[in-house]
């Protein structure tokens, strides 16, 4: 961990935070640090600021409740940036949305960036809003049971593929495999995010055990 003395504040003793989604890694807002927000947002584990327009000291969420919750703060290469991992309790942005970043200037036709989550708003648009010869759409219209045998068929042919120690095809089926229980999350009204808590109270658990286990070692 490096010294927030070695930091670099501008002429304002102020320093650029760009705020990320520590899950999704979405950028949410740029906000300006100085060194006593930054000291309270450490001390605190949720990202306090320093208004610019209003000269002075901004808790993220003390008036609308949408605090973020600090995972990670890292600093650039100059140490004249800082990136903030976050996880949120809300929308980021004063008008209400997600992230401040919502108005596009530009977007290739040639470059696509894929995500899970966008994979899982199509699969939702595929379900409120049908579209003739989607596979996608024909699942959703034959409902639960079919899903759900297309999940257990699928995760057959991953087993297959592992057995077989077939590299290739075992990932070719795990992505057939993702797919479909994409699907069933969304029949079900399962989120991404409710996946992502479960996993990371496993997590702790798992430490938990862990350092159980160096204690009883040393014991």
């Amino acid at each position: 961990m490096i010294d927030i003395d070695t930091l670099k504040f501008d002429e304002k003793g102020l320093i650029p935070a760009i705020v990320v989604d520590a899950e999704s890694k979405k950028v949410l807002t740029l906000a300006y640090m100085n060194r006593e927000s930054l000291k309270i947002s450490m001390e605190k584990h949720l990202t306090t600021f320093w208004s610019r327009s209003r000269q002075e000291l901004w808790l993220k969420g003390e008036t609308s409740g949408n605090y973020q919750h600090i995972v990670s703060i890292t600093a650039d290469c100059d140490r004249d940036a800082l990136v903030v991992e976050v996880n949120k309790d809300g929308p980021a942005c004063h008008l209400g949305t997600d992230s401040c970043f919502t108005n596009p200037v530009f977007e290739s036709d040639e470059n696509h960036a894929f995500t899970l989550e966008g994979l899982m708003e199509l699969i939702r648009g595929r379900k409120t809003e049908k579209k003739e010869g989607s596979y996608t759409t024909y699942l959703f219209e034959k409902g639960i049971d079919k899903i759900l045998k297309k999940v257990g068929e699928e995760s057959t042919e991953v087993i297959i593929a592992g057995k077989a120690d077939d590299k290739a095809e075992t990932i070719y089926e795990i992505a057939d495999l993702t797919y479909h229980v994409m699907v069933l999350m969304i029949q079900m009204g399962i989120s991404l995010e409710d996946i992502h808590r479960e996993l990371a109270s496993r997590h702790v658990i798992d430490k938990k055990v862990k350092q159980e286990k160096m204690g009883g070692q040393q014991g």
